[in-house]
């Protein structure tokens, strides 16, 4: 992928921020009222998204302009990696942990570990892909992952302090170099909030 499709793939990622954001500014009930509600309507169109029959007769029935729909599709299929095209989006990974992080983890390592999550990622991809000159053998850069550790550090020490700053930064490098099933967006969040939590 390039680094113009990453970039956009990263600002949709981006939006993820709206969980902690909506924890911060209307608590803990808010927050899981509002990644719950986004789970069952990412759930809803999944199927539109992966299975082109369901999607076509969709488009017949609303009775959208074809070129408008098309731009669509096309602007989706360049940024989605190769094994989100026929199965599970990253976002519906990333939904389910956010639910499962706020529901059962302290305010702190929720807020952390999403944010992380989200700001790590986009920062790993955004360093990594452009200046990463050391290369392990998944593709990913050292360059990348120390932006992530970065990241991760100045996210989670104002929150949790230094020394859980420092381990669950690490976590969150690890999880996120070596994408852990069943995807990075699912396991990186409850990686570092399991983390966060442990040394708490």
């Amino acid at each position: 992928m390039s680094i113009k499709l990453e970039i956009k793939r990263k600002a949709l990622h981006l939006t993820g921020l709206s969980v902690p954001l909506v924890y911060l500014l209307l608590g803990r009930h808010a927050a899981l009222f509002f990644t719950a509600f986004a789970l069952v309507i990412f759930l809803a169109l999944e199927p539109f998204r992966v299975i082109e029959d369901l999607r076509e007769r969709a488009k017949r029935k609303l009775g959208l302009p074809n070129h408008v729909v098309e731009k669509l599709e096309r602007e989706i299929d360049g940024i989605a990696r190769e094994h989100e095209r026929r199965g599970i989006g990253a976002h519906i990974y990333f939904t389910s942990a956010a639910f499962l992080v706020v529901l059962l983890f302290p305010r702190e390592v929720a807020l952390g570990s999403i944010t992380l999550a989200t700001l790590g990622d986009a920062m790993a991809a955004i360093i990594g892909k452009p200046f990463g000159r050391h290369r392990f053998r998944n593709g990913k850069s050292l360059e990348g992952s120390l932006a992530y550790f970065v990241t991760g550090l100045l996210i989670l020490t104002p929150l949790v302090g230094i020394f859980p700053a420092v381990l669950g930064s690490l976590v969150g490098t690890v999880a996120e170099l070596y994408e852990l099933p069943p995807d990075d967006n699912f396991s990186n969040q409850l990686a570092v909030a399991v983390a966060l939590w442990l040394v708490g």
